[in-house]
């Protein structure tokens, strides 16, 4: 088993996918679902990283553009797609109603104004476009980036973080916010939009399964029935798909 050590920009920018398993597949196949015949549109991964989702859209046919604010990892990215821009979340360099879809997968959490990236997002969707949005939630009963503590970072899930008030939780990590179903709605406050999916999905665990491979698989079985019930409020991300309606002429 390959381990990975924190990049430099982990604390701030978190750490994109490197290697493709089946937790990523689970998520492409959301993705596709969420889609539907926009997949073989105009599609932005709003935080690409090293560009593993844009490797596996291309074979739908869409065309795809990955924004990335890392530079480092922006070049990694286009390796595997020709359309790479270096930008902020908060100031998407394309035109108003741009795109048929847009990914951002585990991103906003790291951006310095996460409204601001959500208005730009739905700013550059086409009417009838889709935001597929993936973020951490609140109550997963670990803070799986860490926390920072007497001066350092120290990186690795940490249980029951989250569960603390959050003015004491924001100080242990100040480098990724967290959300709940109701500061999700704050954000698209206003907007254009109505929203597809609002629910909440556990992990792929394939870092347990590589290690424990039967103790893994039933884990993972287990949490994914729990998707089915209200137990899913203890999920790993939130999961929305939001559609910008075709009234709107912004």
């Amino acid at each position: 088993m390959t381990t990975y050590q924190p990049s430099a920009q982990a604390a701030e920018r978190g750490e994109p996918s490197y290697v493709w398993r089946a937790g990523q597949q689970r998520r492409l196949d959301m993705v596709k679902a969420a889609a539907g015949k926009r997949i073989e549109g105009k599609i932005l991964d709003a935080g690409c990283g090293v560009g593993l989702y844009l490797e596996h859209l291309k074979p739908l046919g869409g065309e795809l553009i990955g924004m990335e604010y890392e530079l480092p990892r922006a070049k990694q990215a286009q390796e595997k797609c020709a359309q790479i821009l270096g930008a902020a979340g908060e100031y998407l360099p394309f035109p108003s109603r741009t795109f048929d879809l847009i990914l951002s997968n585990e991103v906003i959490e790291h951006v310095a104004d996460d409204k601001l990236a959500v208005q730009e997002m739905i700013r550059t969707l086409k009417p009838g476009g889709r935001l597929v949005l993936f973020c951490p939630n609140r109550w997963y009963p670990f803070e799986t980036h860490g926390i920072y503590w007497r001066g350092t970072y120290r990186f690795g899930n940490k249980p029951l973080v989250n569960y603390l008030p959050l003015p004491c939780r924001n100080r242990l990590a100040p480098h990724v916010r967290i959300y709940t179903r109701k500061n999700l709605n704050q954000l698209f406050q206003n907007l254009p939009v109505r929203f597809i999916k609002r629910t909440v999905i556990f992990g792929g665990y394939d870092n347990i399964i590589d290690r424990f491979p039967r103790l893994g698989h039933w884990l993972r079985s287990i949490l994914y029935l729990l998707e089915k019930t209200p137990l899913r409020a203890l999920g790993l991300s939130q999961f929305w798909v939001i559609e910008k309606k075709k009234e709107a002429h912004s």
